[in-house]
């Protein structure tokens, strides 16, 4: 099995946080093709894309207030972004759904924009933001609510509570709020905030991320093809046979067995440790 099969598998079994780092990923090497500068060395993207604090821009692009939050302006931010959404997405999963999961990550997007377009609008600033770090921040802190002390073995540190991690990050925020790319910090502190009103109204029996479910959900039934009925000849004295349909059976209960008990082992292990043979079943079984 190739790199490209791997990647594949990876995505298919790597669950909706894998596929949001997917996402991203692929984002940013579009970017690299159609919007990166190399003349200045940097990216330029039109406001079709990124977030426009504009309101002749947004109010006419309202689905940028979602696109910003895939987009990078470089690759330390992206990795950057991407190893903290890692991490607060393992935390996430271990308590909560991968719908929340999703839901979480749209919604904190949406509304760290609408917050960083007002903030603007109001302070009488033009600009324009990408990045992830809203809706991550959103997912870190949400988590955080949910277990603050939880133990976090880091490098160096050893033991410490999650609350001091993203206690450190937001303080970092507040500490660069004047000094430069304030949208950007904005829309950190709105995400943290959103992820702490999302934890609080899940408590109390709220479940916004029930909006995203549903909207996902219509759009899918609406491009989904209708299963149609075969029109079915009925003979009088037929009886079906049993044989094959008793072999069919045991086949299709080895093969699935294969299967549980090979993601099993991910679940404990991880998907690297799975033997060359394992990853191509998995691969084969995944057609």
């Amino acid at each position: 099995m190739n790199i490209l099969d791997d990647l594949k598998l990876q995505y298919r079994l790597g669950g909706i946080a894998m596929r949001v780092i997917y996402w991203n990923v692929a984002c940013f090497l579009i970017s690299l093709v159609f919007f990166y500068q190399y003349s200045g060395g940097g990216f330029n993207y039109p406001n079709w894309l990124a977030l426009s604090s504009d309101p002749q821009v947004f109010m006419f692009k309202p689905w940028t207030f979602l696109t910003y939050a895939f987009f990078h302006f470089g690759f330390m931010h992206l990795l950057f972004n991407m190893m903290v959404l890692n991490f607060a997405s393992n935390l996430f999963l271990t308590f909560f759904t991968q719908k929340q999961y999703l839901g979480l990550y749209i919604l904190g997007a949406i509304f760290s924009g609408i917050v960083f377009a007002l903030s603007f609008y109001i302070l009488g600033n033009s600009a324009s933001i990408v990045g992830a770090s809203a809706a991550i921040m959103a997912i870190l802190v949400a988590v955080t609510t949910y277990q603050p002390l939880m133990n976090i073995r880091l490098f160096l540190f050893g033991n410490v509570k999650l609350w001091h991690i993203t206690g450190v990050i937001l303080i970092l925020d507040l500490m660069q709020f004047r000094l430069e790319n304030m949208g950007g910090h904005i829309s950190h502190l709105a995400g943290a905030f959103f992820g702490f009103i999302f934890i609080k109204l899940l408590q109390n029996g709220t479940d916004l991320s029930i909006i995203v479910s549903k909207v996902l959900d219509f759009f899918t039934n609406l491009f989904r093809k209708s299963p149609t009925t075969p029109f079915t000849k009925v003979h009088k004295n037929y009886k079906k046979p049993t044989e094959k349909v008793t072999s069919r059976i045991v086949t299709k209960d080895k093969t699935q067995q294969q299967i549980d008990e090979i993601l099993d082992k991910i679940s404990q292990s991880g998907y690297d440790c799975l033997t060359k043979e394992e990853k191509e079943f998995l691969f084969k079984a995944g057609k």
